[in-house]
């Protein structure tokens, strides 16, 4: 049962602002909370109150012995209306990085997380090519404003899960139900990404730098027909795979644009990563055009199965697209009474360190407890569990297997015992 962690693997932890700042920001998530659309009725204006409690989370980080964070920047909170920068909200998100760089940890920086301010929203967001324009100028001033204190950046996270849950089947914001939306959101964002990484790479080279890595992170699953003897159900998941996942993982890593995606003329085949970035949950098992779950496999408490081999199967697969370090830029469960997400992360780990992919980097979703987007407040990720009402913040047990692990480089037959062996998922 004992695991060597490999030397090049390192351990951090991920989050993402509207998740854990709080704070009343006039973006489509608080928007679409006023509207009644999150099943618990619980506020992004409360989440962690992180934006305030910052420094006491940056302690827990360094106490819990992290040196990786994947944090992310709120563009409705630094540019509350079109055309208008908040100085006092960057003079605040350079405290906190200072402060992290301080504690020697290392940002990996997401500039756009699923959330847009209110203007750019009601302009169309990402459904108008026209739009590119603004996500653009966010970018440009992310790197003057913070370009000497990260290295590290993710452009956009899961174009696939925005364009899919806002513009197809209408779960989150806005809540449009077209196939057309989808694509023309997942196509833009190729081309925000794509534009983005050169921008990112020629400022930072201007101001002096060579160290600077781009990428997306990217939601990936397996995608297993439930009769892999069932012709349609072979069909299916192979196309549901494509359109998911496979056009746009291409079309962002090498700027081919293929079905169903629309190419841009100014767009031309390179290489538009530094690293792979890989957001690993669960697999879908297919027997038509949706999503579904492998009977009497283990799940969390979403429903989501429980498969570690996936996340192998899945980062091969895109391995082989561009070789690039690969960084597992989220990987969690949703565990509401921390029952067995120390497993789930020494299961991903095993597979992890047994295979020979170039796997550098593994960040936990997530931190902390969190506003789990339409879930609200009822589905807990963290390591650190969050106790709403009061704000406290206390290391779970699988927070302090997480430690553990980075203190020992890996997992030994004790930390096993101790941590993983007594635990069972739910089937």
């Amino acid at each position: 049962m004992e695991i060597k962690f490999k030397d090049q693997l390192s351990l951090g932890v991920a989050s993402a602002a509207t998740q854990i700042e709080g704070g009343n920001c006039e973006h489509n998530w608080n928007d679409w909370y006023t509207r009644g659309n999150i099943k618990d009725h619980s506020s992004p204006v409360r989440a962690t109150d992180h934006y305030h409690l910052w420094k006491e989370d940056a302690d827990l980080m360094a106490l819990m012995k992290i040196k990786h964070y994947r944090m992310g920047v709120e563009w409705a909170r630094i540019c509350p209306n079109e055309g208008e920068v908040d100085e006092e909200v960057i003079a605040h998100y350079r405290e906190e990085l200072q402060y992290l760089k301080e504690q020697g940890i290392t940002v990996l920086l997401t500039i756009h997380h699923f959330t847009n301010p209110m203007w750019f929203e009601r302009k169309g967001a990402f459904t108008q090519k026209e739009n590119i324009r603004y996500f653009l100028d966010f970018v440009k001033l992310i790197v003057n404003v913070f370009g000497g204190l990260v290295a590290e950046y993710i452009t956009i996270n899961e174009p696939n899960v925005y364009a899919t849950n806002s513009y197809y089947f209408g779960e989150w914001p806005p809540g449009e139900k077209s196939l057309s939306q989808a694509v023309s959101v997942m196509s833009n964002m190729a081309i925000c990404h794509i534009k983005a990484y050169q921008m990112i790479h020629s400022m930072r080279e201007s101001m002096g730098y060579q160290d600077t890595k781009v990428s997306f992170a990217n939601h990936v699953r397996v995608f297993d027909p439930q009769n892999p003897r069932n012709p349609w159900h072979c069909i299916c998941a192979k196309l549901l795979d494509w359109f998911f996942q496979g056009a746009i993982t291409e079309a962002i890593s090498t700027g081919d644009f293929k079905w169903p995606l629309k190419r841009s003329k100014d767009i031309s085949h390179g290489e538009y990563l530094d690293f792979i970035a890989i957001n690993y949950y669960t697999r879908s098992t297919v027997s038509g055009f949706g999503d579904g779950v492998k009977q009497d496999a283990p799940k969390n408490d979403l429903g989501w199965e429980i498969y570690p081999e996936g996340l192998i199967r899945c980062t091969a697969h895109i391995y082989q697209l561009l070789k690039r370090p690969i960084y597992i830029t989220e990987n969690g469960t949703c565990d509401n009474q921390d029952a067995f997400r120390s497993k789930y992360i020494y299961e991903h780990l095993k597979v992890i360190s047994e295979s020979n992919l170039p796997i550098t980097r593994y960040y936990h979703w997530c931190y902390c407890d969190n506003f789990e987007w339409v879930e609200g407040e009822s589905a807990r990720f963290g390591l650190v569990h969050v106790n709403y009402e009061t704000q406290e913040r206390t290391i779970k047990t699988s927070g302090r297997f997480f430690t553990r692990m980075i203190e020992e480089s890996g997992i030994s037959e004790e930390l096993y015992r101790e941590y993983v062996e007594p635990l069972k998922y739910h089937y």
